[in-house]
């Protein structure tokens, strides 16, 4: 027998029958993890879900709207705390309920959290966070474990897609059982890994009700003092209850050395050292600590494999045990068999490998560029044509900080650019104009209470909302400025330049993105203005929800003088042609990438880019 399964939980969680052998009658899918995760919830009977897309979490609300609407209601929300307030009310309202995000978007939702955790649930409710290791589409790497820890939140770990499935809907027991919000933090190689998953049925428990207890859902000085104390006895019994899940694993094998890990890091320490001790622990909190203890005590030495912070060591450590772990293992990027391999060869488990001289090759450069077409393209542009200092925001246009655009100097978070834009202002240290550029969703999400604030508060600046239509940078998601739900069903849309006005700005205009003359004009006159200006830039996204194309447009050689203002666009579309001017290369347009947006020919001083003639 190659491994011991620990003692398994009570009846009342039905975690041992649960995580059991697929059987023949079961159905199997191939499933990612976000789409597990989904199916997991679905399968756990619940009645509201909300999210605001973010990657690598945007996939799970998007799955969960494909399960029939009278299943369960899913939506977008305008950020993550309006998302989890949704949940939390759903939960409050007897019934379960599952709210997603990225990690940062935890940020966003703290605040509600930090209370819920205080008061509870009624119907379960689970908060899906998927972490970005190695930010491949992310502004930082935080670790939800350590959130979790803050918030005295359990946070379940799956480290494939069954476990995700099985973990989700379990979690929602788990959040009923001991009264509290559960987190399932999920990773980026997790999210969209797929992998062959066993599905089960549809349970709904009996709808409950609100439950009037002002002491325990309403959450002022004095109820919140008689609620911490119940934290520190439910940390306990979580304590004691992952002891036995049926989650645990403790594979016996090689006395010298034990390996504690869990997630996704457990698939590549059985890859590289699969005869190791290993215990594989669901959850990063709370630890069972008494189980961890007779695990050490089982083998010579131990060590924790864990993706960034050293989470699970700090605490194991903290409890008198000995444990190695960062020292061997980075805190920063994904793990990978390699990486896992590197760490125990140098804490001197394994035996180095010969070392092969790599491949002396190098890849052509390929930065990341806006898409042929682009409508943010001409507003960075402008921006740049003005040297103004531009406080920049999260979505698409962040590109426009690299070559050749090269239009933004800062970018902080969700929103932070209008709030950045006005300190800059009120420092008074800048002579040029200060702007923000903020997107259509970004704006929903988090740009409305600091417009709020540079009017109140009489700053000079000019703000440029880029209204694409569509969630672009997640992969075209709906939100209320785009008149459609996550459903696909027409809603009330949010007209911008009513919002704007109404939150007292005074200068508005709305422009076509692609009309370059007026552009650069609204751009120069609302940088002129004394006080907040805002250039609504209006053009559809042309990716999302369809790929928008035109005739292409192409290059008449014999007129180009090679001065590359077209290749100031950074279109990818434009290319070096085989022809000289004055020892330069003219410009040639792909006509596969080309979209005939015209930008291009609107810039050109020659006059040498027309329409293709087919």
């Amino acid at each position: 027998m190659d491994h011991v399964l620990e003692t398994r939980a009570s009846a009342r969680t039905p975690i041992a029958e649960s995580s059991s052998a697929p059987t023949a009658q079961r159905a199997s899918r191939p499933l990612t993890g976000n789409e597990a995760i989904a199916r997991g919830a679905w399968e756990a009977g619940i009645r509201v879900a909300a999210a605001y897309p973010g990657t690598p979490s945007t996939e799970i609300m998007e799955s969960l709207a494909d399960y029939p609407a009278e299943d369960l209601h899913a939506q977008w929300s305008t950020n993550e705390k309006v998302a989890l307030d949704v949940a939390i009310g759903a939960s409050f309202a007897g019934v379960r309920a599952l709210a997603s995000m990225k990690h940062v978007g935890l940020n966003v939702a703290a605040d509600a959290l930090m209370s819920l955790t205080y008061i509870g649930v009624n119907g379960g409710l689970v908060i899906v966070v998927c972490d970005d290791p190695g930010i491949h589409s992310s502004q930082n790497e935080q670790d939800t474990r350590l959130f979790s820890r803050f918030a005295m939140v359990p946070c379940l770990e799956p480290a494939d897609a069954q476990e995700a499935l099985v973990m989700t809907r379990e979690a929602f027991d788990l959040s009923e059982r001991f009264d509290t919000p559960v987190i399932i933090r999920s990773t980026t190689r997790l999210s969209h890994t797929r992998s062959l998953v066993t599905l089960g049925e549809r349970t709904v428990p009996p709808s409950g009700h609100f439950r009037e207890d002002p002491r325990k859902n309403v959450m002022v000085p004095a109820h919140a003092r008689n609620r911490h104390p119940k934290l520190i006895e439910r940390e306990a019994a979580l304590r004691a209850h992952f002891a036995t899940s049926g989650h645990v694993r403790w594979e016996a094998g090689r006395r010298d050395i034990g390996i504690i890990t869990a997630g996704t890091p457990y698939a590549y320490v059985k890859e590289v050292l699969p005869d190791a001790s290993i215990l594989k622990l669901p959850a990063a909190y709370p630890l069972p600590l008494d189980l961890i203890g007779r695990f050490c005590a089982s083998v010579e030495r131990v060590l924790v494999v864990e993706e960034l912070e050293p989470a699970m060591e700090t605490e194991i450590r903290a409890a008198g045990l000995k444990v190695e772990g960062k020292a061997f293992f980075p805190r920063v990027g994904e793990l990978a068999p390699e990486v896992v391999r590197a760490g125990l060869e140098s804490a001197g488990i394994l035996e180095p490998q010969p070392k092969v001289e790599p491949w002396q090759l190098t890849p052509p450069a390929r930065p990341p560029v806006l898409c042929s077409g682009c409508p943010h393209t001409m507003s960075y542009m402008a921006l740049r044509a003005l040297d103004a200092r531009v406080a920049g925001d999260i979505g698409c246009y962040t590109l426009a900080a690299l070559e050749p655009l090269r239009s933004i100097d800062t970018c902080v978070s969700m929103g932070s650019s209008i709030a950045n834009a006005v300190g800059i202002a009120k420092a008074g240290t800048e002579a040029k104009p200060i702007i923000a550029t903020i997107g259509d969703s970004t704006f929903l999400h988090a740009g409305i209470p600091p417009l709020i604030d540079a009017v109140y508060n009489d700053a000079n600046i000019t703000v440029i909302i880029l209204d694409n239509h569509i969630t672009a940078m997640t992969g075209g998601q709906d939100h209320p400025g785009t008149g459609r739900n996550l459903r696909g069903s027409e809603t009330a849309r949010v007209d911008f330049e009513q919002m704007v006005r109404a939150c007292g700005v005074k200068w508005v205009r709305k422009v076509d993105s692609y009309n370059v003359a007026e552009m650069y004009q609204a751009c120069r006159e609302a940088a002129a203005f004394k006080g907040v200006a805002v250039v609504i830039s209006d053009r559809p996204c042309v990716l999302d929800p369809v790929k928008i194309k035109g005739p292409p447009l192409e290059v008449q050689a014999k007129n180009c003088i090679a001065c590359q203002s077209c290749m100031n666009l950074g279109c990818p579309a434009l290319g070096w042609s085989e022809d000289m001017f004055e020892g330069h290369h003219k410009v040639r347009i792909n006509a596969a990438l080309c979209i005939g947006c015209t930008l291009c020919a609107q810039i050109c001083p020659s006059d040498c880019i027309h329409p293709s003639v087919q």
